[in-house]
């Protein structure tokens, strides 16, 4: 059970009483008459054959106050395509699959590269931003969640308590990220939020001053949950990475673009678990190894334009301060595990810390070396101004794979 403890300049909304599911969903269907409430999936086609998805697909079958679906479908030859239009052909509610690796999306997407105003990198953030461009270009949606598509232990009263902020007409909230605790199977998980970002901002504090950027991701219990809700007008102006940063880049975006008393964080479950990454250790181009890097390139980019000055001898202080206190962390959370009965291998945590230790060097080397990086996808606003009939083209691209190649 949550405590009802506010720290930081970012409402938290807590799981106080476990309201019944019933209650919350009788409450969003009054909210949709007047908000439409849309769904983003962002998935690859592997994960339609895991156990995860097909039990999200079946809760998702029951939620009664969703307009729009949108389902962005990453690595995905033509028989996957038609595959995956029959497994989400299920869903009762208006939806569509964007198979990004079609020769329509894919033609579109050479066209905006050759402008400069596509994504770089292939990934979730890709992803996400193809199918927000999507969702903006059909209006049928004012609130729209994103969770993600590995979730084993999903039931949607997690979408429910996700979307709810921006749902609810009495809230102002433009923004909103979820949070959980990272416990399965008698274990401790969420190893680059505990290990990496909270040491991380401590010591980016400690090395170059207090900085409100850094206190405001502080604030956020989970920062690298893959759950946040928006409402459409933060869509347009948003610039995302395509990398590993999208999750610290969107709250980065929330912090650029909005007052604090527009976003919050929301308490959505009591038992969350997905798959796991591997660390990489011997592979800075994979896995959390890779994940480190790009998040702390991302941090390292908004602090610079905040003013900070790094340089190598920063980066080198950095590291000797993040590695003091992740090891006083890892201590922290042994204490922790040790109370609530949970396993944690301290050697495993203090290998973890090393490399990600390491990896604060490598992103500082990185990000001095690339000055002329362009790390960030163009926002909507953008690409819109420099085609305008983009919102359409996208439409009917959707609309002619759907239409050649599902059964119906």
């Amino acid at each position: 059970m949550a405590d009802f403890h506010q720290g930081g300049p970012v409402a938290t909304l807590h799981n106080l009483t476990n309201r019944p599911l019933e209650d919350l969903e009788a409450e969003l269907v009054g909210f949709s008459k007047k908000r439409p409430m849309g769904l983003l999936l962002p998935s690859l086609f592997s994960e339609l054959e895991t156990e995860a998805m097909p039990k999200i697909l079946e809760e998702v079958k029951k939620v009664p106050y969703l307009s729009q679906i949108v389902i962005g479908l990453d690595r995905a030859t033509e028989a996957q395509y038609r595959e995956a239009l029959e497994f989400f052909g299920e869903l009762p509610q208006h939806h569509r699959v964007l198979w990004n690796d079609g020769p329509r999306l894919r033609a579109l997407d050479v066209e905006l590269q050759e402008q400069g105003l596509a994504p770089e990198e292939e990934g979730k953030g890709r992803n996400v931003w193809y199918c927000l461009g999507y969702m903006l270009a059909t209006d049928k949606a004012e609130a729209i969640a994103l969770h993600d598509c590995d979730i084993v232990t999903y039931d949607r009263s997690l979408l429910a308590r996700l979307i709810y902020p921006m749902a609810n007409p009495q809230f102002s909230y433009q923004f909103a990220k979820g949070y959980y605790p990272r416990i399965a199977d008698g274990s401790l998980n969420g190893r680059v939020t505990r290990l990496l970002i909270t040491p991380l901002l401590r010591s980016l504090e400690q090395v170059c001053g207090p900085s409100n950027y850094l206190s405001y991701l502080d604030t956020f219990r989970y920062p690298l949950a893959g759950e946040f809700s928006f409402r459409k007008g933060v869509i347009p102006d948003i610039r995302m990475p395509s990398d590993w940063g999208l999750e610290m880049g969107t709250l980065s975006e929330m912090f650029r673009n909005y007052s604090n008393n527009k976003l919050c964080q929301v308490d959505i479950a009591e038992v969350y678990d997905h798959k796991h990454q591997d660390i990489s250790v011997d592979d800075r181009d994979k896995g959390l190894s890779k994940m480190s890097i790009d998040i702390c390139k991302l941090v390292y980019r908004k602090m610079a334009v905040m003013g900070v000055v790094f340089s190598k001898e920063v980066f080198r202080t950095l590291k000797a301060a993040y590695f003091r206190n992740a090891l006083d962390f890892v201590e922290r959370y042994k204490n922790d595990a040790i109370i609530n009965g949970l396993d944690l291998d301290v050697h495993k945590e203090e290998e973890a810390v090393e490399l990600f230790a390491e990896n604060i060097i490598a992103a500082g080397k990185k990000f001095l070396s690339s000055p002329h990086e362009k790390p960030f996808i163009p926002s909507w606003s953008r690409v819109r101004s420099a085609v305008p009939n983009i919102y359409e083209r996208l439409i009917e691209a959707v609309e002619a794979d759907q239409k050649e190649f599902s059964k119906e």
